[in-house]
Order: C-alpha cells, then structure tokens, then sequence
C-alpha cells in the first residue's frame, strides 16, 4: 500500500517540485496539499497522512509553530521540514518540537526519498 504524504508550502511553485520529485515513486502518493501552517493542520486532522512536508517559513502559522498543532490531531504522521540554506537552528528546534528529518532547498532527489524513507524506518524500529 502506499505511503501518503501531504505537501505543504507557500509557494505553488515548491509544491508542485517536492510533488513531482515524491510521484516518481510507486510507493507514495501525495494526497493533498497546503500552503501555509493552519492548512497543514486541518488537512494532517482530516487525512492523516503517513507523512507531512512543512516549509520553515510561511505566513500565518511557521513550520516550527505548526510541527506540535499536527502531532495533536495526528499523532502518527510523520513530519519532515523543508528549510532553506541557513536555517539550521531553525529545523534543530522543529526537530525538538517533534519533527523526524529534513531536506533543504533546491531539492534533491536522492536526499528528499532519504528523509522519506528515515522516517519510515524509524516507524518501523519503534514497532519491533
């Protein structure tokens, strides 16, 4: 079965990148998409995807502000931030509030199925 995942930044642009990057693969499937923090929110309570990609920085909710609000509504999705060059300290503290892995700007291919596939693993080690 495959993997879903939801795609979150406030550029259609980047959204539609990590999408075609994600879609190459036959085993996920982005199931929706958001372009700020509070959509990412109530997409993660209505669809529980497997996995969420958050931007750092966008408007009205941040990434790192959004990261606890999704564990509340779906405790089991895993969140992997997408940050810009610089913003380590930024993706330490999202990773403190809970998130799993990253992958930085411009996308790479092989790094983005890395932090896809980090976090599932890490998923399936907590149930063994």
């Amino acid at each position: 079965m495959k993997k879903t995942i939801v795609v979150t930044d406030d550029a259609a642009f980047m959204r539609g990148l990590l999408r075609n990057i994600i879609e190459q693969s036959d085993d996920y499937e982005v199931v929706g998409e958001a372009s700020n923090g509070l959509e990412a929110v109530e997409i993660a309570k209505k669809l529980k995807p497997d996995i969420l990609t958050l931007d750092i920085t966008m408007p009205q909710l941040d990434g790192i502000q959004a990261v606890p609000e999704i564990l509340k509504v779906s405790p089991d999705t895993k969140i992997i931030m997408v940050s810009a060059m610089g913003q380590q300290s930024m993706v330490i503290e999202a990773i403190k509030k809970g998130a799993k892995d990253f992958v930085t700007k411009p996308f790479e291919e092989s790094r983005v199925f890395k932090a896809l596939e980090n976090v599932l693993k890490s998923h399936k080690d907590k149930e063994n």
